[in-house]
């Protein structure tokens, strides 16, 4: 038996817009897309585990962002600080060892 998600999304004209803008935004990252894509889904009506389906989500997955979104609205959609060390390297840098690249 399906469940009934106990977050509702109902969406102002305004939010529905910067989502649909989002989810069809080529060059935004991914994480963002999706995270748009399933809010839309969700205020069509779908079921978690439908919008998992449809964007390979696990129902987990797409019930946390759910909830975040119910919570927070389109602030919730963006990543929090993490806990723990920071990264020690930077991507631009390069390898430690590594000399000039030709």
């Amino acid at each position: 038996m399906p469940r009934r998600s106990p977050f509702p999304i109902l969406l102002s004209e305004s939010e529905r817009q910067q989502l649909e803008a989002i989810a069809r935004k080529y060059t935004a990252p991914y994480f963002e897309v999706v995270r748009a894509k399933l809010v839309l889904l969700a205020a069509d009506g779908l079921e978690n585990q439908v919008i998992g389906e449809r964007l390979g989500l696990p129902r987990q997955v797409v019930s946390k962002w759910r909830k975040r979104f119910y919570t927070h609205r389109l602030e919730g959609l963006s990543d929090q600080p993490r806990s723990g060390r920071p990264a020690g390297f930077s991507p631009s840098r390069g390898r430690a060892g590594e000399g000039a690249r030709l």
